[in-house]
């Protein structure tokens, strides 16, 4: 594995005047700055605290102020960030038995309130998401650790329950960051979700702290003066974060008005991407990393007669999904799909035609579930058929034991992700399935709030779609979040990522070798055994292998996108050319 040194940052972030489909936020362009930086996230975020939201969204807003130990460069090597170095066999950073991991902190670091930044505050980060009550969204990140501790002020010890051969879960990428002990000791467990100035204002260690936050709408960030490198990063001395919005406005925003200067997530048709692109203003960044467009599929039933019990796990099977867990059903529904229509009229080169949950790096792409590749009506008739699901009263839609096979499916609002709906939509119904279709703002969709209804989280729906993936090129983690502990449920705030609500003492047991393997080629035959679990099982029907796609003004430069951590990993080194 090669090793960078890591590229310190710095940066002043405010608000400034954002027209047309963002709204008036302030009183200056982004023209009458070289030194201001607009940034574009047309999913807004709603909290700053990583530990409550599994949104992509909330794990980059949250990059700018909080940090971990080590985080991955845009090819997927591990750098080091608040460590001195990453620890290995060969230093001596990993115990001969790979039980332990010795992470050696560097002593430039304070935060931004200006108090030290020690070992303390990496053991009070594993207390902060290991805490039953809270339901940490990134839990998986701690697999098999069975204690962290501070061996003095600025070296942390990690023990792991056994030989742990991939050991940089703990700390390592954007979705496992350090909070401060001082700031967050009186926010743990269920009371997290009440501390508003906290998960907002989060404390950091990283170049900027904010100033203002308005959920679902606009973060503004300051230059952290206490940063290691202050003051001589960065170039850009204000960014705004802006929220909301849809992709294909939040492009047009970089490719053809140029009043921002990045836009992310442009999950908009390739087509009217390259016409806007030909404008001159901006240009398309891409690269492929393990993003799928998936559909995942409610295990629980979510009738809403249920009352308290809508979508909620019962271990004894009793409130199961009355038709989607049936193997002809969701075998039926997958084989309906033409995911290279779907690939080539929608993505173009941003996206690719998959069977798999896991499409990358290849030594883990299964090739056992390729047949979805291709469209077969006529074959998921025959299957449902041969199951007795038929139309018994001639309205077109089959039954299962009396139970009209009607789907509500879900997604964030999304012009290509409702293109998409359309056409599942109508496949669907060629198998006598009824569809509702329903589209939810981005905001509120993926935004975490226990008290919304509509949230993916929540699941308040028969199918839903979005896309998922992971840090670094290592799936261990990622996998693990389909076991049974990770079901979201009423007592740990609807938060967790085993969204589907699956439960497989197989599958929990797959989780637990690989966690103990260190062949390479063992590790990928156990992550393709559960990659073909989820999909066999009827768990997701995978269906694009997504392309990350942003766009940046052509006069901004140093940006590299970053498929493995957040793609704002490097943005100290952005520059705007003179």
């Amino acid at each position: 594995m090669q090793y960078f040194s890591f590229r310190k940052m710095s940066l002043l972030l405010v608000i400034v005047l954002v027209v047309g489909a963002f709204g008036v936020i302030g009183t200056a362009s982004a023209q009458d700055d070289e030194r201001t930086l607009n940034i574009l996230y047309w999913q807004a975020p709603s909290t700053l605290n990583v530990f409550l939201s599994g949104g992509t969204k909330e794990i980059h807003a949250a990059s700018l102020v909080l940090e971990p130990l080590a985080r991955y460069d845009q090819d997927g090597n591990l750098v080091p960030y608040l460590a001195t170095e990453i620890p290995t066999l060969e230093n001596g950073g990993i115990s001969e038995d790979l039980t332990t991991i010795t992470w050696n902190l560097r002593d430039d670091i304070v935060w931004s309130d200006g108090t030290p930044f020690t070992a303390d505050d990496v053991v009070f980060s594993w207390e902060f998401c290991t805490n039953p009550e809270l339901g940490c969204s990134q839990v998986q990140n701690f697999n098999d650790v069975e204690n962290v501790e501070a061996v003095d002020d600025h070296t942390v010890l990690i023990t792991f329950g056994g030989p742990k051969p991939f050991p940089y879960g703990p700390f390592v990428g954007a979705q496992s960051p350090i909070f401060q002990r001082a700031q967050f000791q009186d926010c743990v467990g269920a009371d997290a979700q009440s501390c508003t100035e906290e998960n907002f204002n989060p404390i950091g260690t990283g170049p900027y702290v904010v100033e203002e936050f308005r959920p679902n709408d606009v973060i503004t960030y300051v230059v952290n003066e206490n940063y290691r490198d202050f003051p001589e990063k960065p170039f850009f001395t204000r960014v705004n974060f802006k929220g909301g919005g849809d992709a294909e406005s939040a492009a047009r925003a970089v490719l053809e008005t140029g009043e921002f200067d990045y836009a992310w997530n442009l999950q908009v048709e390739f087509p009217i991407l390259q016409a806007m692109e030909a404008n001159g203003i901006g240009t398309i960044i891409s690269g492929f990393g393990t993003s799928v467009e998936r559909l995942i599929v409610n295990q629980t039933n979510p009738n809403p007669d249920l009352g308290d019990l809508r979508s909620v796990f019962e271990a004894d099977g009793s409130n199961a999904h009355p038709f989607l867990t049936d193997p002809a059903v969701y075998r039926a529904l997958s084989m309906a799909i033409d995911r290279n229509v779907m690939a080539e009229q929608l993505y173009g080169p941003t996206g690719r035609a998959t069977c798999n949950v896991l499409p990358a790096p290849a030594i883990y792409a299964s090739t056992n579930n390729d047949s979805c590749l291709v469209q077969d009506i006529e074959g998921a008739n025959a299957l449902l058929d041969e199951a007795g699901i038929v139309d018994t009263d001639g309205d077109g839609i089959r039954e299962k034991d009396g139970v009209p096979l009607r789907i509500l499916y879900q997604t964030s609002t999304n012009a290509l992700r409702q293109n998409e709906q359309a056409l599942i939509k109508q496949w669907w119904s060629e198998i006598g399935v009824d569809t509702e279709l329903r589209n939810i703002d981005a905001s509120v969709f993926f935004g975490g709030d226990p008290a919304s209804p509509d949230t993916y989280q929540k699941f308040y729906a028969d199918i839903e779609m979005y896309t998922n993936n992971f840090d670094g090129t290592d799936p261990e983690s990622y996998m693990s979040n389909w076991a049974c502990n990770n079901i979201p449920g009423p007592d740990t705030g609807w938060l967790g990522n085993n969204i589907q609500r699956s439960c497989d003492p197989e599958y929990d047991a797959l989780v637990e070798q690989m966690a103990r393997t260190a062949d390479l080629e063992d590790r990928a035959a156990l992550a393709i055994q559960m990659n073909d679990m989820i999909v066999q099982n009827g768990w997701m029907i995978p269906l694009i292998h997504r392309g990350a796609v942003s766009a940046r003004r052509n006069d901004l430069e140093g940006v590299l996108m970053n498929v493995w951590d957040s793609e704002l990993w490097n943005i100290a080194d952005w520059t705007r050319a003179s």
